[in-house]
């Protein structure tokens, strides 16, 4: 599983604290993307950098290739998407991994990528 960053984020809020046992039980690998992403959100308390801090040191990262910019670059010429989440799917399907998001709906145009949402509303 490669885990988005908003999985990361939601974790940070009170409603949504369950996610960090859910990362903690599944270790989740992550993207450079998804700690930019997370670790940069401009709503970020100094707490909750801390407690994400620790959480990506526990978990491996997987750092993008030239094939993952080329599948990057092919996912947005096919669908309007941003960058960070067109290098996070590329990441997944080049390692043929489930994408851990609570924001499905903006893959699942993509057919050859799996998808989970964690989150419960």
């Amino acid at each position: 599983m490669l885990a988005d960053s908003n999985i990361f984020i939601y974790s940070t809020h009170p409603e949504y604290a369950y996610l960090i046992d859910w990362i903690k039980q599944h270790i989740p690998l992550v993207s450079p993307i998804t700690k930019v992403e997370t670790l940069g959100y401009h709503l970020l308390k100094a707490k909750d950098k801390v407690l994400l801090n620790e959480l990506f040191e526990c978990l491996g990262c997987l750092y993008p290739t030239p094939f993952t910019f080329s599948t990057a670059i092919e996912l947005r010429q096919l669908h309007k998407m941003t960058l960070g989440d067109s290098l996070i799917a590329a990441t997944a399907l080049e390692h043929r991994l489930t994408l851990v998001t609570r924001n499905v709906d903006d893959f699942k145009w993509i057919t050859s990528l799996q998808l989970v949402n964690p989150v419960i509303d």
